[in-house]
């Protein structure tokens, strides 16, 4: 009976218990493979299963420079003829050069290894760094892009000349404490961590990267660090098959075709006492081979950890290690030491020759799969380029989005909504300087900055809180400067007091940049109106929790740990987006941004070469995604400063459409205004006028009748060349407070009233044809004055812009913007003999006092956006209804298409047949505006494209006409037409 069971036993060991897939690289050219093996002796076989660690950077090395040196290397190479190796610090370059340098010293070419969990960043510099798997763990939905991340970094390890990644991280971290998984695993949840793992590691090895998931049999719940002692897991076997095995074995079942051994002791696999897991036959051959059915490589965790070393030295280890069942040793300490260990062991018969033939074979299988039978070394040409493309940023952002993760919202205060009733501070703890974040948010509305060392004294933190005092709402980011728990997650006394002093005192939004098991060491945080946890300190983190908290993005990422009882697994509140600009790459619209950036790179050069403006800046939006921002030049010829990306510029006539048919649109809205009444209805001075019944319609369309323009400051000028009588002076006072050029030139109150007599008086066209004309728009002003009650201005800033956190758009900026500030425009040699520069530089609107409604306004590329992504949202943006859709339908369609007569209400349109004044490939539903300082804004709602160039083309001279001859306006939106269509040509 005894005899029975010991066979039934035997029997169910060795069959599987896991539907295991065979890994694919075990097939790989078999001819090669045996032909190769017959060439190797016994002790070349024996090598082919050590892997020795070497650094590309000897200088910074952390693992011993004797040992690991490309010399040192290079000598194991070409004497002992060693299978692999694996990096550690260094760069990219270097490293392809070390590596070409030991393949070409190989007589089988080697493996070679590293530990890219997050990216080849978590060993080289220079190189893309992903999110950490903890921050993966808390993205929902996100096995489709955690795919994409594994290609990618298959990609750029294939690129370096890498053929292993020893990843993904398959361990649960199930204990808070743990020292050494921690951020690297994927969560405490097993489902969780097994699909995370799973969609990586299918990512990884499509694109040709062998991978080794680790730490097996799992390493989630330690309290200690395997590389300086060796931990105990005390859990009985149920649960180590409930939960720890889990994910390994989801792996196993999808082709894994590598598994790393941990160094750790478990008494329910294996009792002796002090055998690390890596040399125990029981977990390697008869858990992992027998009963989960691995047909795929095993390695070692680092032979030179202590974990291992404490206990077995000399290459003793090393010897127990493939006895135990392992195929490949890792970082195996001495080499010459291993072999003689191992040809003991197969001299006692503890492990047979063919054991090693056929591990041997195994790890030849491996690198014919990669490739290694047809060896071509690792070219430098590009190589910084390929390991840094565009679309790993792309990824990186997404993968960011979906994982930050709402934990409080009292009062649903995020996203924040009025952004004209709040004032915001934004503080960081723990940066010096502006940070990211900081920059973020101001592209969503004023903030004000402060910065607080995480080693604060009293006196900053009191006077932080002191200078808090005016604000509605408080923006904290805690810039945590460590993820790891045995310095406490970064988290300082003076952290923990700023924290507690803050969120005491005002409406509080923490963002915390850094480990989520940091949330246990934060005093004070519960009281904090709001949390968003961004699991680690990136710039991706920062800029996309600010877009976060503005609504520009949505929240879906859940908490993937249990912190404490306050924080558990699980928690996180979704917040909808609500419709704020986002700002991203072009990738994210599937534009490549090289491609982009060369082109509209190229056109610039033209422009500035043609001297067609001093500089400016391009702004471009798609579906609300802002995918290209830059300033290019300098705000005049003179100045070596480089424009910013805030700099304000003279809208000129683009006011038109982004302050006075904005309006207009809000009184049409609100049931105030009926485009079919005359201009006398609304403007009671005009009832006994030749323009009495011209209906708005007509006005706003060019059609009515009206000249083009009048030149008042001529007609205030006598034929001698002196003023007329009551018009300027040279000094302000009460009867001439219109200032035209600062301590020169002061017009009087009276006369903007005579200027708007003159349009009154001004005689009519002989016919009703479209003629281009300024006048009407000077009239707007009053009209929305008098059926608003309030000013222009006011008008505008209330119902619009500062709701729409535009804050920039304004008129006569002098009043709140330094000149430095401000783009020059013309130095003007006709009338006013100065550099214009702050005022407006259209003549009659300086004489309107700077505010009229068809020039005057100025403001940001950003800001001007805002205003127009409202357009091409139909009214509605940051979780506001500021205009009917209807009314946009209105507002942007051809009125008299029959006549000829391309204009929308207010708005340009696209010639009905191709004239230069919009894009070439501009849709029949676009509009948009040039102004004459050299503006320009279009909306194309059939691409969901949202463009504005500003520049001061007029500086120093109006003469100057290049922009225009060049079509460098019309022509930089038409690229990216072009790019779209030719993104489009290739999907289809």
């Amino acid at each position: 009976m005894r005899h029975i069971l010991g066979f039934v036993l035997l029997f169910l060991l060795a069959v599987p218990h896991v539907q295991a897939q065979q890994p694919s690289f075990l097939k790989a050219d078999p001819h090669w493979v045996d032909s190769v093996f017959a060439t190797l002796s016994d002790d070349e076989k024996i090598a082919q299963l050590l892997m020795v660690a070497v650094t590309s950077d000897v200088g910074r090395s952390l693992v011993g420079t004797d040992r690991v040196s490309p010399e040192t290397v290079e000598k194991l190479v070409r004497d002992h003829k060693v299978g692999g190796v694996v990096f550690f610090q260094g760069g990219p370059v270097p490293q392809a050069r070390v590596t070409n340098r030991l393949q070409s010293a190989a007589k089988v070419p080697l493996l070679v290894a590293m530990d890219a969990e997050f990216g080849l960043a978590m060993r080289i510099d220079s190189t893309v760094r992903y999110p950490y798997m903890l921050t993966l763990g808390a993205a929902s939905q996100a096995n489709d892009l955690i795919y994409r991340m594994g290609k990618e970094v298959a990609q750029q390890a294939r690129r370096l000349g890498v053929h292993i990644n020893f990843a993904p991280v398959a361990d649960v971290n199930n204990n808070p404490a743990n020292p050494v998984i921690n951020f690297r695993s994927f969560g405490e949840n097993k489902y969780q961590v097994a699909e995370k793992a799973v969609a990586y590691m299918r990512g990884m090895q499509d694109y040709g990267l062998l991978t080794s998931a680790k730490h097996f049999p799992g390493h989630g719940d330690t309290g200690s660090d395997s590389h300086h002692e060796l931990p105990v897991i005390s859990h009985n076997r149920q649960q180590l098959d409930s939960v720890e095995l889990y994910p390994f074995k989801e792996l196993i079942k999808n082709g894994l075709s590598g598994v790393m051994i941990a160094h750790l002791s478990i008494p329910a696999l294996d009792d002796t006492p002090n055998l690390p897991s890596t040399l125990s036959k029981r977990i390697v051959t008869d858990l992992l081979r027998r009963e989960l059915g691995f047909e795929g490589l095993v390695y070692s965790d680092a032979m030179n950890m202590k974990g291992i070393t404490k206990y077995f030295s000399d290459g003793l280890a090393d010897a127990k290690g493939l006895v135990a069942g392992m195929d490949v040793l890792e970082f195996t300490e001495d080499v010459p030491k291993a072999i003689a260990r191992i040809k003991e062991a197969i001299e006692k018969g503890e492990i047979t020759p063919a054991e090693i033939a056929e591990r041997c074979k195994r790890v030849l299988a491996a690198k014919a799969w990669v490739g290694l039978n047809h060896y071509r070394p690792v070219a430098l040409e590009n190589l910084y380029e390929d390991l840094n493309p565009k679309a790993a940023e792309l990824t990186n952002r997404l993968l960011t989005e979906r994982a930050l993760t709402v934990l409080k919202n009292d009062a649903d205060l995020l996203p924040l909504r009025g952004l004209d009733s709040l004032k915001i501070a934004v503080v960081s703890i723990g940066d010096g300087k502006p940070t990211i974040f900081q920059k973020t948010a101001g592209l969503y509305t004023a903030v004000d900055l402060f910065q607080v060392s995480d080693k604060a004294g009293d006196p900053e933190i009191d006077s932080l809180e002191a200078a808090l005092r005016p604000y509605d709402v408080v923006l904290l980011t805690l810039h945590l400067s460590s993820i790891r728990p045995g310095v406490q997650y970064g988290v300082t006394a003076a952290v923990n007091k700023a924290l507690e002093r803050i969120t005491k005192a005002k409406k509080t939004v923490v963002t915390v940049l850094g480990n989520p098991y940091s949330l246990a060491k934060l005093t004070g945080i519960d009281r904090a109106r709001a949390i968003v946890l961004g699991y680690q300190l990136t710039p991706y983190t920062e800029d996309l929790s600010a877009q976060l908290i503005f609504g520009a993005i949505p929240a879906v990422g859940k908490l993937p740990v249990t912190v404490n009882e306050r924080f558990r697994y699980g928690n996180g509140i979704g917040l909808e987006a609500i419709g704020r600009l986002k700002y991203t790459v072009p990738e994210e619209i599937g534009i490549d941004s090289d491609r982009l950036n060369s082109r509209i790179d190229s056109m610039i050069a033209l422009a500035l070469r043609e001297k067609a403006t001093p500089g400016g800046v391009i702004q471009l939006a798609k579906d609300g995604k802002v995918f290209y921002r830059k300033a290019f030049g300098s705000p005049t010829y003179e100045e070596k400063r480089q424009v910013r990306e805030t700099d304000l510029y003279d809208l000129a006539s683009v006011t038109k459409i982004t302050a006075s048919t904005t309006a207009l649109m809000g009184l049409y809205d609100s049931g105030m205004l009926d485009l079919d009444k005359g201009l006398g209805d609304y403007y009671r001075f005009f009832r006994k006028s030749n323009k009495a019944d011209m209906k708005l319609r007509d006005l706003l369309t060019h059609k009515a009748g009206l000249k083009a323009f009048i030149v008042f400051w001529q007609n205030a000028r006598k034929e001698d060349g002196t003023w007329k009588k009551k018009t300027f002076r040279s000094e302000a006072s009460r009867a001439y407070p219109i200032e035209i050029v600062p301590g020169k030139l002061y017009l009087h109150r009276k006369y903007p009233a005579r200027m708007v007599k003159g349009i009154k008086d001004s005689p009519l066209n002989a016919t009703k044809d479209y003629v281009y004309s300024d006048l009407s728009f000077t009239l707007y002003p009053k009209i929305v004055k008098e059926l608003s009650g309030e000013s222009f201005e006011d008008y505008l800033q209330g119902n619009f812009f500062r709701k729409l956190g535009a804050t920039s758009l304004t008129f006569n900026p002098l009043r709140y913007y330094r000149a430095d500030m401000i783009a020059p425009t013309e130095v003007d040699t006709i009338f006013r003999h100065t550099l214009v520069h702050g005022h407006v530089h259209d003549e009659t609107a300086a004489m309107m006092g700077g505010v009229s409604g068809h020039a005057g306004l100025f403001g940001n590329a950003n800001d001007v956006m805002k205003v127009w992504q409202m357009y091409l949202q139909k009214g509605y943006y940051g979780g506001d209804r500021f205009l009917k859709p209807g009314t946009l339908e209105t507002f942007t369609s051809y009125q008299f298409p029959e006549i000829g007569n391309r204009r929308g209400i207010g708005f340009d349109k696209p010639t009905f047949r191709y004239t230069g004044n919009a894009p070439r490939y501009a849709s029949p539903s676009s509009y948009g505006h040039t102004g004459f300082t050299g503006i320009m804004t279009w909306a194309d709602p059939a691409w969901g494209l949202n463009y504005v160039f500003l520049s001061n083309r007029v500086y120093p001279t109006r003469a100057s006409s290049a922009l225009g001859r060049l079509n460098i306006r019309t022509g930089i939106m038409d690229l990216v037409y072009e790019e779209l269509m030719r993104k489009k040509a290739g999907n289809d």
